[in-house]
C-alpha cells in the first residue's frame, strides 16, 4: 500500500496538467470491462484523463435491462450515452478470467453469495470446448460477445445504433501478452486489432 499513498502524495504536485479537467468531461468511449486488477483501460488504450468513460464489473458483466429494477450498471451506461453522447462502446474481456472461469467449470460459489447470485443473474454459460484451458479464452470471447448483445436491450443503446449514433465492439485482451483483439462480423472471428 506504501507505495501506492507515496504516489498519490506526489500526484497532486503537477495541478497544471489537470487544470482543465475540471471544466467537465466529453469522452468519446464507454469502457466495459472486467474488475480484474490486471486489465487497466487506460494502460491498454493509451487513454488520459477525461477520454474513457469506465463501467468495471466482475466478469465485465452487462446485466440485461430492466426499467423497473435500476442497476449502476444501467445507470452507467444510460448516462455514457444519453448525457456524454459516447459514440462507441466497447466491451473487453479478458484472459484468466475468474468469472466466466468459474462459470464454465460450475465452481462452488457458496461461500461468496454475492458472486454466485451476480453470475447466475447476468451471465449464461458461456460455450467451451476445453474449460481446463486456464486463459478461457473462447469463452470469454464468446461472453464477450453475449454482452454486446445484451446491450442493445437497452433502449438508449438501440435507440443511437438505429441512428448511426454509436457503434459496439466486443475486444479480448490476454493479461499474459498485451495483446488485444476485436471482433470481426465479417469473419466472426477476434481478431488482432
Amino acid at each position: 500500500m506504501q507505495p501506492l499513498i507515496d504516489n498519490a502524495r506526489t500526484f497532486g504536485q503537477r495541478p497544471e496538467e489537470f487544470a482543465g479537467l475540471a471544466a467537465g468531461q466529453s469522452p468519446e468511449v464507454l469502457f466495459i470491462t472486467c474488475s480484474d486488477s490486471r486489465v487497466v483501460p487506460a494502460l491498454i488504450t493509451g487513454a488520459r484523463p477525461g477520454e474513457l468513460f469506465e463501467l468495471r464489473t466482475a466478469g465485465n458483466i452487462v446485466p440485461p435491462y430492466a426499467s423497473a429494477t435500476p442497476t449502476g450498471e444501467a445507470a452507467t451506461i444510460e448516462y455514457a450515452v444519453e448525457v456524454l453522447g459516447v459514440k462507441d462502446i466497447v466491451v473487453c474481456g479478458h484472459s484468466h478470467c475468474g468469472a466466466v472461469g468459474a462459470v464454465v467449470r460450475g465452481d462452488d460459489l457458496d461461500s461468496v453469495p454475492a458472486v454466485r447470485d451476480w453470475l447466475a443473474h447476468a451471465a449464461e454459460e458461456p460455450a467451451c470446448s476445453d474449460p481446463a484451458d486456464p486463459t478461457v479464452a473462447e469463452a470469454v470471447q464468446n461472453h464477450v460477445l453475449t454482452q454486446v448483445m445484451r446491450l442493445r436491450s437497452y433502449p438508449c443503446v438501440e435507440q443511437r445504433l438505429q441512428a448511426g449514433e454509436v457503434r459496439l465492439h466486443g475486444w479480448y485482451y490476454e493479461v499474459h501478452t498485451g495483446l488485444v483483439r476485436e471482433h470481426r462480423a465479417v469473419s466472426d472471428t477476434f481478431e488482432t486489432l
